[in-house]
């Protein structure tokens, strides 16, 4: 039996200060722009202030983008864009500085952590660094069998416990979080279906990779069977990871949970980490409060997890990538957020303003005479 309870999260994940929010929100009243004038850029970083509970804003200084690897089972069904059990290439391009969240990163000098959660490949093909933590060679094929078993579940879960700890203890101020995965949507898009209580069509996208009408409609069947078999486990969000997830959405799953406890700003990618996301809002209601939505990835799927969340993306640009890409374009408009809101200076006060600070200050003083003729010694 597991020692894992997600539901526990609920009591140790705490809002974002509402205080120091509201101190933010004064201080932005003052500022020599007028309020509104920067449009959502003002919300963010009073969002920002609250998550760090800091007034001013502290600039986003140590950002890292951390990427969870993994081969999914159900892309043998030819679900997807690439063959089966090849996410290790996409992993060797992000080494090899190839790949579009390698070059934005470079340019942006953002570190980029990639963590093997579940990759289907001989571990020699990559570095230690990366592989040393896998959970398991590759995920179950979902439509007809689990994912995960329960204690594997349970380990990848840790797993992203442990990163974002240690993503906190290192000084990262806020993290980009993404996936390196093939079949990751077809998964991403069972638990959307499933938790949101929709059909397989309503999720069913065309990928990072576009598929063809066929690939499509092989996608949605496999979408269909596993809701079929998710529905049942819906009251046990563990369970749930174990048998329509994978390894590397139950990793992004816990380190969602744990950056919230530890107050760690996250910004999300695309369907799969707004599955990951929904998933450990359903442990931790609160939880949403410490992650921004960085891109919309045109998946169907995403837009419901982020509707359910309440969590109205940055950008919106038609990156579909996926691989952290869009949540890692979001970054320099939330940087940019924190810099207006900590450098922008003060309105000085005008002529009007100063004669009626000097006029309720004469009236204070003139309120003391009688008080001091009416003493006797």
């Amino acid at each position: 039996m597991s020692s894992l309870n997600l539901d526990d999260f609920s009591d140790l994940i705490e809002r974002p200060d509402a205080g120091v929010r509201r101190d933010a929100e004064e201080r932005r009243e003052r500022l020599v722009v007028p309020p509104g004038a920067l449009g959502r850029l003002d919300e963010l970083g009073e969002w920002l202030a609250a998550a760090q509970g800091n007034v001013p804003v502290r600039p986003v200084e140590r950002p890292k983008a951390v990427l969870f690897a993994g081969d999914h089972g159900i892309a043998e069904l030819g679900v997807s864009g690439r063959a089966a059990g090849t996410a290790y290439t996409l992993v060797r391009d992000v080494l090899d500085g190839s790949s579009p969240v390698a070059v934005l990163a470079r340019r942006m000098n953002v570190p980029v952590r990639v963590v093997d959660a579940g990759l289907d490949c001989d571990p020699e093909l990559l570095p230690d660094a990366v592989v040393r933590h896998r959970v398991r060679r590759g995920s179950g094929r979902i439509d007809i069998e689990d994912a995960l078993t329960r204690d594997e579940a349970e380990r990848a879960v840790r797993l992203g416990m442990a990163v974002a700890d240690e993503e906190a203890d290192s000084g990262t101020d806020l993290v980009v979080i993404g996936d390196l995965s093939v079949g990751g949507t077809t998964a991403a898009s069972a638990l959307i279906a499933a938790l949101c209580g929709t059909d397989a069509s309503v999720v069913t996208g065309r990928g990072g990779v576009a598929i063809d009408d066929l690939a499509w409609m092989r996608k949605c069947a496999a979408i269909r069977d596993s809701l079929r078999r998710a529905r049942p486990v819906l009251g046990d969000q563990l369970e749930l990871l174990a048998t329509v997830a994978g390894a590397d959405l139950a990793a992004i799953t816990g380190f969602l949970l744990q950056a919230a406890v530890r107050r760690l700003p996250v910004i999300l990618d695309g369907v799969v980490s707004a599955a990951c996301a929904l998933v450990a809002q359903r442990a931790a209601f609160r939880a949403p409060d410490w992650w921004l939505a960085g891109q919309v990835s045109g998946e169907p799927a995403q837009a419901k997890a982020l509707d359910r969340m309440a969590l109205s993306p940055l950008l919106d640009q038609g990156v579909t990538v996926g691989e952290g890409t869009g949540a890692l374009l979001a970054l320099p408009f939330v940087q940019a957020s924190a810099a207006l809101a900590a450098e922008l200076p003060e309105r000085k006060a005008d002529a009007g303003d100063e004669a009626a600070d000097a006029g309720d200050e004469a009236a204070d003083a003139g309120g003391d005479g009688p008080d001091a003729g009416d003493r006797t010694d």
